[in-house]
């Protein structure tokens, strides 16, 4: 049994070891090519938050971009628009 239990932590311990050098491989790789080369490979973009509005009728809270602007008051849609401000 002593063996076995032997074999088993060398085998485990093994394999721990390969995978710390492949992510150390891995890292020095990534650290190697040039920003161009990081960014493609990498995370994607960050992109810049846009600011959120609520719809005035619903309540539903939307990108500004995709919001409609009616006499002073922020809508989700035409319709909502139309309809006014909920009572």
């Amino acid at each position: 049994m002593g063996k076995v239990l032997f074999w088993a932590v060398l085998i485990i311990g093994g394999l721990l070891l390969a995978r710390i050098l492949a992510r150390q491989s891995e890292k020095n790789q990534i650290n190697r090519r040039t920003p161009k080369q990081a960014t493609k490979r990498g995370a994607p973009p960050v992109q810049h938050a846009e600011p959120m509005v609520r719809c005035e009728h619903c309540g539903i809270h939307m990108p500004r971009s995709e919001a409609i602007l009616s006499n002073g008051h922020i809508w989700c849609s035409q319709e909502h628009a139309k309809l006014g401000v909920r009572q």
